[in-house]
């Protein structure tokens, strides 16, 4: 797996945030109907064209509430990193607070590849990279705008780590 470490300053997101269980990959499910409803109702377009963030992009922004709510669910966001003063009505706003961040590359078609990649992290890496993940911040899914199905897609996965 290719990857970096760096640090990078708080910044803000705004975008829209649906639930999911964890528990029988019911995520892995439900997230990609989430990105195909966002892209088909145009959500997803406003938000590349507020894009004027920290992060050049659309994100996935997986925020995990174990510890709040005590079962395994997670906010899913789709998103955009803004830098204005007002969130638009449509939306709702997070910041990410600075963190060092492990960045890890992505190639390949969605929803698969970014799957595969983050089995791989959860498997693979941490357990021989030395780092553990820090928890609280949400995790992020970085993705340009070219074309999803695309067999050379590039996108990102970022980890808040220590």
């Amino acid at each position: 797996m290719k990857y970096q470490i760096f640090e990078k300053n708080a910044f803000n997101i705004i975008g829209i945030k649906e639930e999911f269980s964890v528990r029988a990959n019911e995520n892995l499910i439900g997230i990609p109907k989430m990105w195909k409803a966002f892209n088909e109702n145009g959500t997803v377009g406003k938000l590349i064209s507020l894009n004027n963030g920290a992060i050049k992009g659309v994100l996935g922004v997986c925020i995990d509430k174990v510890a709040q709510v005590d079962c395994p669910v997670i906010d899913y966001w789709i998103a955009t990193a803004f830098d204005g003063e007002k969130t638009p009505d449509e939306f709702l706003s997070l910041a990410i607070p600075a963190s060092k961040w492990a960045v890890f590359e992505v190639h390949g078609p969605m929803p698969d590849a970014m799957q595969e990649a983050w089995k791989q992290i959860y498997s693979e890496w941490f357990s021989s990279s030395g780092y553990k993940h820090v928890i609280g911040v949400p995790e992020l899914e970085v993705y340009t705008e070219e074309d999803s199905t695309s067999p050379d897609l590039y996108s990102e996965i970022w980890i808040a780590i220590q």
